[in-house]
């Protein structure tokens, strides 16, 4: 059995905090929870019938805690990951796992020099459609790759913002690319392969915050193929989709929902017996499952630290998705196409 903590009690631990409090999670269950504001604390403590805490340090010294799902806002995560490898409990950060590429070094020369296991949250890799549409890739079905495209139409009015002071801030959250885009950003570089530069454009469309709700980009890919990025929080008045579609010169794949969780579109130059049982069995994640991709991901972990299994999503892959995600902020404050590996003289991400 291995006991997870969380620290930060805010919108995404309840996801968490229900999976790991309710035995959701076949050898796993929530230890202990922690949050600077004693009423989160004590609501999620109550709730799930653990231990609450105001200070992750003593928190860290209750004992029986082997990891801690680290969900406070993205500009603490790094401090918050440091002081729990000190701590010799592996740690699961939220993404993005750092908001700059500085901090995520950091982050995994603490784990290493501890000796514990730092994972990544990207849940959505998890989603049975896109463990199918990366099979067919890792097959070599979609051939030679052309274009990639990820859109997220999100909404996310004041009223979001306005829950805590840190969202929308510079210094502590980003904008919609490293907050609600990061893991279609992620995504569309795992299946596309490393990028080459990006040329991105933000603005701020209809929120009053620090950084941007709305961006488009291109990318150019070491292969020699393209991609496009379309990001925002202005779609109103409600949600629209978070897509990815992947083109080939053996055929073309896009997975649409709400957070890249149904195949809409699933063709190959060469068909397969099988493309039939993927679009009747595989099309959609499963439903009535509660944050499937989390629960997934959640279970991956747990296999990683009982069986030694590698992390799909480890420090190192993270950074890489991080770096992608700064790219974009270099271009959008320079004004420039900006190439990988990347250089941060103008981005605020991070850094106030």
């Amino acid at each position: 059995m291995i006991n997870f903590a969380i620290v930060g009690c805010g919108r995404i631990a309840k996801r968490h905090a229900e999976l790991l409090g309710t035995g959701q999670i076949a050898g796993a269950r929530l230890a202990a929870v922690c949050d600077i504001d004693p009423v989160r604390a004590d609501t999620f403590a109550t709730r799930y019938g653990v231990p609450g805490f105001t200070s992750l340090a003593d928190m860290l010294k209750h004992p029986g805690i082997d990891a801690v799902s680290v969900l406070t806002p993205s500009g603490e995560h790094a401090r918050h990951a440091v002081e729990i490898a000190i701590a010799g409990r592996h740690i699961v950060v939220e993404k993005p796992m750092a908001l700059t590429l500085e901090d995520a070094d950091e982050m995994i020369a603490a784990a290493d020099r501890a000796g514990v296991l730092l994972f990544v949250v990207k849940q959505n890799r998890f989603n049975v459609p896109v463990v199918k549409a990366r099979e067919a890739l890792e097959a070599g079905r979609l051939g030679k790759l052309v274009l990639g495209t990820v859109r997220v139409r999100w909404c996310r009015d004041q009223a979001y913002y306005d829950q805590d002071a840190w969202r929308g801030t510079w210094a502590q959250d980003g904008g919609v690319i490293a907050n609600q885009a990061s893991h279609h950003v992620d995504m569309l570089g795992w299946f596309m392969g490393p990028v080459e530069s990006v040329h991105a454009r933000g603005a701020r469309a209809l929120v009053n915050i620090e950084a941007e709700d709305t961006v488009v980009a291109t990318l150019r890919f070491r292969s020699g193929a393209l991609g496009i990025v379309e990001a925002t929080g202005a779609t109103r008045p409600r949600d629209l989709e978070g897509s990815l579609s992947v083109l080939g010169s053996g055929g073309a794949i896009e997975i649409g929902g709400f957070a890249v969780n149904k195949i809409r579109h699933w063709q190959f130059v060469s068909p397969d017996p099988t493309d039939a049982e993927v679009m009747e069995r595989y099309s959609v994640n499963p439903p009535n499952v509660y944050g499937f991709g989390h629960q997934a991901y959640y279970e991956h972990v747990v296999d990683c630290l009982v069986n030694g299994k590698a992390a799909l999503v480890d420090g190192h892959e993270g950074r890489g998705s991080l770096e992608l995600v700064s790219s974009l902020y270099e271009s959008m404050a320079s004004g420039q196409e900006v190439s990988l590996p990347l250089t941060v003289v103008h981005s605020r991400l991070g850094r106030g």
